[in-house]
């Protein structure tokens, strides 16, 4: 492999600025304290899978019959389609709305942005799931966060001005500065090494 594997775990870990980036769930987010953490955990993994399906789809079924600029234009309505299909799926093996326990839309911008970044760094499939598992453990971290900081923000004296939305925008603008420049340094180092 010409990249190595923990910096692409990483980097696509870090990359989750995207949350904030590709204006995101802002509503799920801010909800974030009452969430269902099974139904979270299901709707990244059908982020992990969603993404790979469509790298497959994309790099070598699409990418053989479009070319160009046009590949791109096709890559967001087919990611929705790929995305909301596989919860569809999941939903109704579960028999229970995924939507109504997680109002969180990954479809809308993780999904499209994440297979955007693996159909320009990936080389193969391996380097495909790595990617993808960095998204979603990035996703994942940046919950873990955001839970922790509205814990703790009703534990706290607040200003009344920043309870509950307006923090948690904050800090999800601030977790998107420092993920994006830990992310471009090490995106720097996988073109270096690549």
């Amino acid at each position: 492999m010409t990249i190595p594997i923990v910096l692409l775990i990483i980097t696509s870990a870090l990359s989750m600025n995207l949350l904030l980036q590709c204006g995101l769930g802002i509503q799920g987010i801010t909800a974030i304290g009452s969430l269902n953490k099974k139904t979270v955990f299901i709707k990244l993994g059908i982020v992990f899978f969603a993404i790979i399906i469509l790298w497959v789809i994309f790099a070598k079924i699409i990418s053989l019959m479009i070319t160009g600029v046009f590949l791109y234009v096709m890559l967001f309505p087919i990611s929705i389609i790929v995305h909301d299909g596989l919860e569809f799926l999941v939903s109704l093996y579960l028999q229970k709305k995924l939507t109504k326990e997680c109002p969180v839309s990954f479809s809308y911008g993780i999904t499209p942005a994440a297979l955007f970044i693996c159909l320009n760094i990936a080389n193969n499939f391996i380097e495909v799931v790595f990617l993808s598992f960095g998204f979603t453990v990035g996703t994942l971290l940046v919950f873990f966060i955001l839970e922790e900081i509205s814990r703790r923000a009703a534990l706290e004296a607040v200003p009344r001005f920043l309870r509950g939305k307006p923090l948690t925008i904050i800090s999800m603008g601030l977790l998107s500065l420092i993920f994006s420049t830990a992310s471009i340094l090490l995106f720097r180092m996988i073109t270096e090494a690549g």
